[in-house]
C-alpha cells in the first residue's frame, strides 16, 4: 500500500495538514507572547510615568519652597515708602572729604570722644532714610567696607565704600543733605553682590603737598617762605623718588613690622613731584605716588627719609640700607599734606565692566566736580593750617635730632613709634595706608 500512488498522495495531504496546524500553533504562541510583552511594557511605562510625575511634583515643591525663601529675603530686604518699594541693592559712593578735625576715616564703635568720617556717613545714610537704624549699631548688616583707612586730619577727593542700601529716589541728593559741606558723595554706580571695595582695589594714588622750603639745604632759614624751588633740586628730588618704584621691604616705613615679615614688602608703580606752584605768598609742591597698598605712616616716611636727604642730613646710600634687615630710624613727614586722590579697579572693571549689567568703577564725568571740591575745601584747608600751626616748619627742626649714619636697634626705634594696632594692616594685602 505505502508504495502505491494514492498512498504517497494520502502521506502528502496528512503532512501538510500536520505542518499547517504546528504553523497555526506557532502563531498563536507568537501573539500570545507579542500581547505579554505589549501588557508588560505598558505597566512599566505607566509606573515610570508615576514616578516622573512624583519626581515633577518634589522639583517642583522644592522650587517653590526656593522662591518662597527668595521672596521672604525679599520682603525683608524691601522698605516701602508710600506706594512704592525699594529693594536692598550693593553699590559703591565716591566720596571726598577735607580730614581736618577728625580722627580719621573708620569709625570707632563705642568711642564718640573721637569723631570720625564715618560717623557723619552712617547718620547721613540712615537719617535719608538709605539703611534702617541697627545698621548704624552693626555696619556688617549693610556689608559696609571702606577702599583705604585715612588717618587723623588726613584727606580724599576720590575714596571709595561698598554697602548695601535702599536705593531710594534722589539718593545722592538726600545723603547729602545730611552731611556737612566738607564731606560730599559725588558718585554712586551699582556692583555685584560679592564686591568688597578693599579686596577689589587694585591701586591707591595719593598725593601730598607740601611748601617746596621743605626741600632747601639745611642751612637754609626753614621759614624762608621767599624761598623758590630750582629746576636742579626738582630733578634731584624726582630721581630719590624714582628709586621707591617696584618691590621693596619697606619694615623701616612702618612700625610694629619686622624685616621678615612678607607683608612688609610693597610694589609701588610710580612716584614724583610735579611742578611747584605759589598760593598764598608760599610756594608748594604735590608728590604723588600709586602702589598697590600702603602700610601705616609709609607714605610720610617714603618723602620724609628724601627729603632728609635733599637738604643735605642724609647720604643717599640711606634708602638702599632701609629696604635692607637692619634697623633704621626714618623721619616722618606730617600728615597734614597727605590726600587720597583716587582708587584703581582694573580687574574688576575687565570682567564685569562691559557685561552689560555693571558699569565701570571710573569716574570721568565727576573729574570737574572732584577738582572743584579739592579747591574749595581741601587745597585752602592744608595751606591756611600750615601757615597758622606751621607743622612742616616745626618738623624740619626735628631733623637734626636723627643720627642717620648709626644703625639704631629695633627696640630703640620702635620704643620710639606709637604702638596704635593696625588691624587692616596686619594681613599685608589691603590698604592701611595713613
Amino acid at each position: 500500500m505505502f508504495g502505491s500512488r494514492p498512498g504517497l498522495r494520502l502521506l502528502a495531504d496528512a503532512w501538510v495538514r500536520a505542518e499547517r496546524s504546528w504553523r497555526r500553533s506557532r502563531i498563536s504562541s507568537c501573539l500570545v507572547m507579542a500581547e505579554e510583552l505589549r501588557i508588560v511594557t505598558n505597566c512599566q511605562a505607566r509606573r515610570l510615568k508615576s514616578g516622573n510625575s512624583r519626581e515633577e511634583e518634589e522639583d517642583a515643591k522644592q522650587e517653590e519652597n526656593g522662591h518662597e525663601a527668595k521672596r521672604l529675603k525679599a520682603s525683608q530686604e524691601e522698605r516701602e515708602d508710600g506706594n512704592k518699594k525699594y529693594q536692598k541693592r550693593k553699590i559703591v559712593l565716591l566720596m571726598a572729604y577735607s580730614g581736618k578735625g577728625y580722627h580719621g576715616m573708620q569709625r570707632n564703635m563705642g568711642n564718640s570722644q573721637f569723631k570720625t568720617i564715618e560717623d557723619d556717613l552712617v547718620s547721613a545714610l540712615i537719617r535719608s532714610g538709605c539703611i534702617p537704624e541697627n545698621h548704624g549699631e552693626d555696619m556688617k548688616k549693610m556689608s559696609f567696607q571702606r577702599c583705604a583707612r585715612t588717618d587723623k586730619g588726613v584727606s580724599a577727593a576720590g575714596q571709595i565704600v561698598s554697602l548695601k542700601v535702599w536705593l531710594i529716589e534722589d539718593i545722592l541728593r538726600k545723603i547729602n543733605d545730611y552731611l556737612p559741606a566738607h564731606i560730599r558723595i559725588l558718585g554712586l554706580k551699582r556692583v555685584t553682590g560679592g564686591f568688597n571695595s578693599k579686596n577689589k582695589c587694585d591701586a591707591r594714588t595719593y598725593s601730598y603737598m607740601l611748601p617746596t622750603f621743605a626741600f632747601a639745604h639745611k642751612d637754609h632759614d626753614p621759614q624762608d617762605e621767599t624761598y623758590r624751588l630750582s629746576p636742579e633740586t626738582l630733578e634731584t628730588v624726582n630721581r630719590l623718588l624714582a628709586c621707591y618704584k617696584g618691590t621693596h621691604n619697606f619694615h623701616n616705613f612702618t612700625s610694629q613690622k619686622g624685616p621678615k615679615d612678607p607683608s612688609a614688602k610693597r610694589y609701588i608703580m610710580e612716584m614724583y613731584c610735579e611742578e611747584p606752584f605759589v598760593r598764598d605768598g608760599v610756594e608748594l609742591a604735590v608728590v604723588k605716588v600709586k602702589g598697590q597698598s600702603f602700610m601705616m605712616h609709609q607714605i610720610r616716611k617714603m618723602i620724609g627719609l628724601v627729603i632728609a636727604i635733599v637738604k643735605g642730613y642724609a647720604s643717599e646710600a640711606i634708602m638702599e640700607r632701609s629696604w635692607g634687615e637692619e634697623k633704621v630710624d626714618v623721619p616722618k613727614a606730617p600728615g597734614l599734606g597727605l590726600v587720597l586722590e583716587r582708587v584703581h579697579f582694573e580687574k574688576y572693571n575687565r570682567r564685569f565692566g562691559n557685561d552689560g549689567l555693571h558699569e565701570a568703577l571710573e569716574w570721568a564725568d565727576e573729574e570737574g566736580t572732584i577738582a572743584a571740591f579739592k579747591e574749595e575745601f581741601i587745597y585752602p584747608t592744608i595751606v591756611s593750617t600750615e601757615k597758622e600751626e606751621k607743622s612742616m616748619v616745626s618738623w624740619l627742626e626735628t631733623l637734626s635730632n636723627h643720627d642717620f649714619s648709626s644703625t639704631a636697634s629695633r627696640t630703640q626705634v620702635d620704643n620710639q613709634e606709637p604702638k596704635n594696632c593696625d588691624p587692616e594692616g596686619s594681613d599685608g594685602c589691603g590698604d592701611d595706608s595713613d
